[in-house]
């Protein structure tokens, strides 16, 4: 999925600026779609405006610059739900913490508890965060997929790395103090 069919699907649902497009695409309930940078956004919604697809109207605010807010046009919701028969392309999923995993046997027992710790106390603030909204209601159906979707991936994540964790701990090296304790 690209920038162009993200920008499209949340002036689907409403007007927005460039900088709520970016928030949402980063830490609202498109940030599980696409991560879209303030780089890409913009050029795709001038692009689009010149296709068309997409309006835009400056509005005043008081003490601030004036926002530029865009809208879909017919045109753009035609082309959105064109974009949505195209191929999705393969899955993608970077992890910080997979990589710190990978390398857990280069560090320190305390760091690698606490960095397990710190990761699952945010898969768990997520979860709650997302069951917040279910318990909401008012979502649609495919709303409500997603969300079930997302909410069983995390439980998932979650079972498992409380199961294991003390399997990547073993792999740290042991605290420094307890080295030279046992010399």
């Amino acid at each position: 999925m690209n920038v162009r069919t993200v920008c499209l699907s949340i002036l689907y649902e409403g007007e927005a600026t460039g900088y709520e497009i970016r928030r949402l695409t980063v830490e609202g309930e498109c940030s599980y779609f696409v991560e879209a940078s303030f780089g890409s956004i913009y050029p795709a919604l001038a692009k689009m405006e010149t296709e068309g697809l997409v309006t835009s109207r400056i509005e005043p605010q008081d003490g601030k610059p004036a926002k530029k807010i865009y809208a879909i046009t017919e045109a753009g919701r035609r082309a959105f739900v064109a974009s949505l028969h195209e191929p999705l392309g393969e899955e993608v999923f970077r992890s910080p913490f997979l990589l710190f995993a990978r390398y857990a046997h280069l560090l320190p027992a305390s760091l690698v508890e606490s960095r397990l710790q710190e990761q699952l106390d945010s898969i768990r603030e997520k979860r709650r965060h997302l069951e917040e909204i279910r318990d909401k209601g008012d979502l649609t159906p495919g709303d409500a997929w997603v969300l079930r979707h997302g909410l069983t991936c995390m439980q998932v994540v979650e079972q498992e790395m409380t199961a294991h964790m003390h399997e990547l701990i073993a792999q740290a090296r042991p605290e420094p103090q307890a080295a030279d304790a046992a010399e």
